[in-house]
């Protein structure tokens, strides 16, 4: 990585792409909103955690500043930037995002034939294997190695294409990691306390690991000056121990297992909304 001069060939910040991004976060929200303001009407008794909608919007809004520009157009060309792009797309954004707990919005404001279809789901052998811990690490924090210790992270630079596909990653993976140890949303075989505990030190420790790595320049395949590459790595040591730390809070705070117990045991005796009962927003 001595000396080099980043290959990025593109400059992914540009008018069309903000343009776009800028619309999809518009459809997001309002999306979002109209699902709260459909579940209130369908549940008139409960109403919605106006936290959840808060944390929601503070998640597309951290989004916004990773993919738009300034910051979103520096990221192809300065490492430093990349790295604080990463750190909101794949771990700030998708923590405030997990716990505005939109699936459980979704059941709640879906009918409920869809929202009973949409409960299998979350029961089917798939979301049983993505719901474990070990898988959501392996694809949040285990390709962090693949990305920066071999030419991938360079070819997806010089690619406009894989510049997005790497985003969709981060964000896709940060989501299920954040879900997984946190999430209020529906998880019928999430581990419990302890072993999630546990998954959360590995991802941890695997942080530092790396980012050590890559301040050393052991194993590194980054085309960037040095300079930038160091000053990356210590974004991504002290970013990600305060995204963890967050997520850790999120963990203990989120953890109500006996109250969801009573409730799905309720659920299977309830009318046509049952699906959806055991996942009531708190």
């Amino acid at each position: 990585m001595e000396g080099m001069t980043p290959p990025h060939g593109h400059g992914g910040g540009g008018l069309p792409g903000a343009a776009t991004t800028v619309l999809v976060l518009l459809v997001a929200a309002g999306g979002y909103l109209c699902a709260v303001r459909r579940a209130k009407r369908r549940n008139a008794v409960r109403g919605w955690n106006s936290w959840r909608s808060v944390s929601f919007l503070t998640g597309l809004a951290l989004l916004g500043i990773a993919l738009l520009p300034p910051l979103g157009h520096t990221a192809h060309t300065d490492f430093r930037a990349h790295m604080a792009q990463h750190m909101l797309v794949g771990m700030y954004a998708p923590l405030a995002l997990a716990l505005a707990a939109p699936l459980t919005l979704a059941l709640r404001a879906l009918p409920a034939d869809r929202a009973r279809q949409a409960t299998a789901v979350l029961h089917s052998p798939p979301a049983r294997v993505l719901s474990h811990p070990a898988v959501a690490l392996l694809l949040s924090t285990g390709t962090l190695a693949l990305l920066y210790f071999t030419p991938l992270y360079d070819t997806a630079m010089v690619h406009p294409a894989g510049s997005r596909l790497l985003h969709t990653h981060f964000l896709l993976s940060g989501y299920l990691f954040a879900h997984v140890m946190a999430g209020p949303d529906p998880a019928p075989h999430r581990a419990g306390v302890p072993v999630r505990l546990v998954y959360l030190g590995i991802a941890i420790a695997f942080h530092a690991l790396v980012a050590q790595a890559m301040y050393g320049g052991f194993f590194v395949q980054i085309h960037a000056p040095v300079v930038q590459v160091q000053q990356g790595a210590e974004i991504m040591y002290y970013g990600g121990d305060v995204a963890e730390l967050l997520l850790a809070v999120a963990l203990v705070a989120t953890w109500r297992p006996e109250r969801r117990v009573r409730v799905w045991g309720k659920a299977e005796r309830r009318g046509p909304d049952a699906a959806a009962a055991p996942y009531r927003a708190r």
